[in-house]
C-alpha cells in the first residue's frame, strides 16, 4: 500500500542517472518559479506561499511518491477554490482546509481508493476544467490590462461588469508587456525546446520593465520584499464550526487533488513505460498538503506540464522532484530579491497561457458532438464551475453522469418471454444451434444484462403483459452478469408472486456473482438445489417432471 518510488529507484541508481537527474531538477525548478508565483497571486495569497508549496509540498510528493517522475506543487486547478476560501475565511482558513483535505488524501491511499478515482467521469472532468480555465483568465484580466480597479468582485459576472466599467483606465504599457508575454511564450518552442518560453518572458519582460521604469504595477509595488528564510511552522486554532464550514471545500481540494496527481503520474507512465503506485502517490499527496498548510503554503498536486517538462529533460527519478525543490528554495533565498521586479503584467500574461492549455478546447468540441448525455454533463459541470461554484460543479456532474449512466444500463437490461420454441447456441461459437420445444404451461424469461436497481421493476411489467399464466417459469441468467441489493429484493418480490399463484420457479446459468447474492438473501434455499441448473436442457426436463406432477 505504501512503497515510495525513490527506494525502489536507489537499488540500481548510478552516477549518470543522479546527473541526468540534477540538470533537469534544476530546470523543472527554475520553470517552477513564475508559475507558483503566478498560481498563488491568482489565488489571492502573497507569492512566496507559492513557492513554499513548491519547495515544501514538491519535496515531500517526490520522495514519499509513488511516481518515478511526478512533479509537485501549486497547479490551476486548486485557483478557483483557494481563492473564494481566502476571500470568505481568510488565509487561516485556507490552511485549515488545506490541512483537511490532507488528512483526506491520506485516508483515500490507506484505504487503497487510488483507482477508484479513474470513475469520475471524463465529461466532469472537461467540464470543471474548462470552467477553471475561464475563471484563471477571467481573474488576470485586471493586471493584463492594467486597469486601475481597488477590488475585484469574485462573481464571474459581476467581475466582466467591473472590467466593462473601467476600461477607460487602461494602462498601454500593461497590456503591451502582457501581450509580449504571450507572444514569447508562444513562439520560443520553434526556436529552443530546452529553455521554457515562461521563464524567457519572465526575465526579458522584467529586464524591460526595470531598464525603462515603466509604469506598471509589479511583485514588489503589490507585496513588498519576499521573505529570504523559510517560515516556522503555523498551527491555526481549529473550532468545529470552522471544520464544518470548511470541510466541502477540503473534500473538493482532496478530490481535485487526487485527480490531478493521478492523471499526471499516467501520462508521466505512458512517457516513460513505467507504472505508478496510485495509493503512495495519494498518502504523498496528503503528506505533501500537510506540510504545506503547516509552514503557510498552498494546495499542491501533481503538475503535469512540470512533469512533462522533468521528462523531456532527462528525469527519471523521485531524485530530479527533489533537486527541483531545493532550486526552488535556492532561488527563493538568495535570489529572492530580483523576482519583485517581475511586472503582475508578465504573470497574467503566463495565467493567460496557461488558461488557453488547461481549457481544453478540442475535448470540449468532442464531448459536445458525442453524445446528448454527455453534454448534457459536461455543460452542467461548466456552467456550474463558471457561475456557481467548483463544489457544486463536481457534485452535480458526477450525480448527473451515474443517472444518466444507470439510465443506459437500465435500457440495456431487459427481460424477453419465450413460450413455444427456443434455439440455443449455450454460447460456443463452434457448437451446432440447438433448437428445444418448449413444453406447454412452461415459460422462459431469458434475462440480459445486470438485474440492478434501475432495472428491477421489469419483472413486474413483463408479468402484466403474459395474459395466460404458466405452470412453470424458467428464469434464465446466463447473461446476467450482477445483481444488486434491490434487483434481488424484486427477484424475491417475483418469486414470493409466483409462490402465491402456485407457479413454480427454476433457475438456470447463474454466474458467481449472482449465486452468492442468492446465497447470502436466502432465495437460493427457498426456490430448493433441485430447481437451479446450469444448462437450459436440465431446466426443460425438470419443468416436465413438475407438470407431471401438477
Amino acid at each position: 500500500m505504501f512503497a515510495p518510488k525513490l527506494f525502489t529507484c536507489l537499488q540500481d541508481y548510478s552516477k549518470e542517472k543522479f546527473i541526468s537527474d540534477c540538470i533537469a531538477g534544476v530546470i523543472v525548478g527554475v520553470v517552477a518559479i513564475p508559475l507558483a508565483i503566478a498560481f498563488a497571486i491568482a489565488s489571492g495569497v502573497s507569492p512566496d506561499k507559492g513557492l513554499l508549496t513548491a519547495v515544501i509540498a514538491g519535496f515531500l510528493i517526490s520522495v514519499l511518491g509513488g511516481s518515478r517522475v511526478q512533479i509537485g506543487g501549486p497547479t490551476g486547478a486548486f485557483v478557483v477554490i483557494v481563492y473564494g476560501i481566502v476571500q470568505k475565511h481568510g488565509v487561516d482558513g485556507l490552511i485549515i482546509a488545506t490541512l483537511m483535505a490532507g488528512i483526506l488524501l491520506v485516508i483515500m491511499g490507506v484505504a487503497k481508493l487510488g483507482t477508484a478515482v479513474k470513475f469520475i467521469p471524463h465529461s466532469v472532468i472537461v467540464g470543471f476544467t474548462s470552467g477553471i480555465a475561464v475563471i484563471i483568465f477571467s481573474s488576470q484580466v485586471k493586471d493584463f490590462l492594467g486597469l486601475s480597479i481597488d477590488k475585484v468582485p469574485a462573481e464571474f459576472v459581476e467581475k466582466w461588469r467591473i472590467f466593462i466599467e473601467h476600461i477607460g483606465t487602461l494602462n498601454p504599457d500593461a497590456l503591451m508587456l502582457g501581450l509580449l508575454t504571450v507572444l514569447i511564450i508562444v513562439i520560443s518552442p520553434k526556436i529552443s525546446q530546452k529553455i521554457p518560453g515562461a521563464l524567457i518572458a519572465l526575465v526579458s519582460v522584467s529586464a524591460l520593465t526595470a531598464f525603462f521604469h515603466l509604469p506598471v504595477e509589479t511583485i514588489g509595488s503589490r507585496f513588498g520584499e519576499l521573505p529570504h528564510s523559510l517560515p516556522t511552522p503555523h498551527f491555526p486554532l481549529i473550532g468545529l464550526t470552522t471544520i464544518r464550514e470548511l470541510f466541502q471545500p477540503a473534500v473538493t481540494i482532496a478530490l481535485l487533488g487526487a485527480v490531478e496527481s493521478l492523471l499526471s503520474a499516467i501520462v508521466a507512465d505512458g512517457m516513460i513505460g513505467a507504472r505508478h503506485r496510485s495509493n503512495t502517490e495519494l498518502i504523498a499527496q496528503g503528506v505533501g498538503n500537510i506540510a504545506s498548510a503547516l509552514f503557510g503554503g498552498i494546495p499542491a498536486t501533481g503538475a503535469i506540464a512540470r512533469t512533462v517538462t522533468n521528462i523531456k529533460n532527462g528525469g527519471r527519478s523521485p531524485v530530479a522532484g527533489i533537486v527541483h525543490s531545493v532550486t526552488v528554495l535556492l532561488i527563493m533565498l538568495f535570489l529572492g530579491g530580483l523576482i519583485k521586479y517581475v511586472p503582475l503584467a508578465c504573470l497574467a500574461g503566463i495565467l493567460v497561457v496557461v488558461a488557453y492549455h488547461m481549457s481544453e478546447w478540442r475535448s470540449f468540441c468532442e464531448l459536445l458532438l458525442w453524445s446528448r448525455g454527455g453534454a448534457m454533463v459536461l455543460l452542467s459541470t461548466f456552467l456550474l464551475t463558471v457561475f456557481v461554484d467548483l463544489n457544486a460543479a463536481i457534485e452535480v456532474g458526477v450525480v448527473l453522469a451515474a443517472f444518466i449512466f444507470m439510465k443506459r444500463m437500465s435500457e440495456a437490461t431487459n427481460i424477453k418471454v419465450v413460450a413455444k420454441e427456443f434455439a440455443d447456441d449455450d454460447k460456443g461459437e463452434d457448437r451446432p444451434l440447438s433448437t428445444f420445444a418448449i413444453p406447454n404451461g412452461v415459460e422462459i424469461y431469458e434475462i440480459n444484462g445486470p438485474l440492478f436497481f434501475g432495472a428491477a421493476n421489469r419483472f413486474d411489467e413483463i408479468d402484466r403483459q403474459v395474459s395466460q399464466k404458466p405452470k412453470v417459469r424458467v428464469l434464465r441468467f446466463r447473461d446476467v452478469p450482477l445483481i444488486d441489493s434491490t434487483g434481488m429484493h424484486a427477484l424475491k418480490g417475483f418469486y414470493d408472486k409466483c409462490k402465491r399463484e402456485r407457479i413454480h420457479m427454476i433457475i438456470t446459468g447463474l454466474h458467481v456473482q449472482p449465486l452468492n447474492e442468492m446465497v447470502k438473501s436466502n432465495l437460493y434455499d427457498l426456490i430448493g438445489e433441485a430447481n437451479v441448473f446450469s444448462s437450459m436442457k436440465e431446466a426443460l426436463v425438470r419443468a416436465e417432471e413438475l407438470l407431471k406432477v401438477k
